[in-house]
């Protein structure tokens, strides 16, 4: 339980540090997602290297999604994805009904604009986890209705 508190202290100051620090009052929206997101490639790549550790090889990409909505989300947020959709063409669609890092804010329409900057780390979590695993991709996430998000993974074909 004080871990979890800890970790989402942490993304919360992280997001502020981030948004209140840039260059010249610089308060370019896209530049901060960007950043958010950039750190949170780095510590996919770092977190997925030690949980895969003991793990053997994965068969194909589904296996590697699997993974990703089971034992990686549940490492992060202790609690798997609520529901993985596939196309079967490379397109991913990872649901998530109560994400923790946006049951902190109210769930009223007038915070969905703050939301991105709430999922971008963790769009970055996953993509450098997927990069980490072999898969290039593009992770993009959207809000309906608070906290429940849905994060697209599209895998990038060589």
């Amino acid at each position: 339980m004080a871990d979890e508190a800890l970790f989402q202290f942490l993304h919360s100051e992280l997001i502020q540090y981030i948004y209140k620090s840039g260059a010249n009052g610089e308060t370019e929206n896209g530049k901060n997602i960007t950043k958010l997101e950039a750190m949170g490639f780095r510590v996919g790549q770092g977190l997925i290297e030690r949980f895969t550790k003991e793990t053997p090889r994965f068969k194909d990409e589904l296996d590697v999604m699997k993974f990703i909505c089971k034992d990686f989300w549940t490492c992060l947020f202790k609690k798997q994805i609520d529901n993985l959709r596939t196309n079967h063409q490379g397109i991913y669609v990872l649901q998530d009904n109560s994400f923790r890092l946006l049951s902190q804010l109210s769930a009223g329409k007038q915070y969905l604009e703050h939301a991105p900057k709430y999922l971008a780390f963790t769009c970055g979590l996953v993509r450098g986890g997927l990069s980490d695993l072999g898969l290039k991709s593009v992770v993009t996430a959207e809000v309906a209705g608070m906290p429940a998000c849905k994060f697209q993974v599209m895998i990038q074909k060589a």
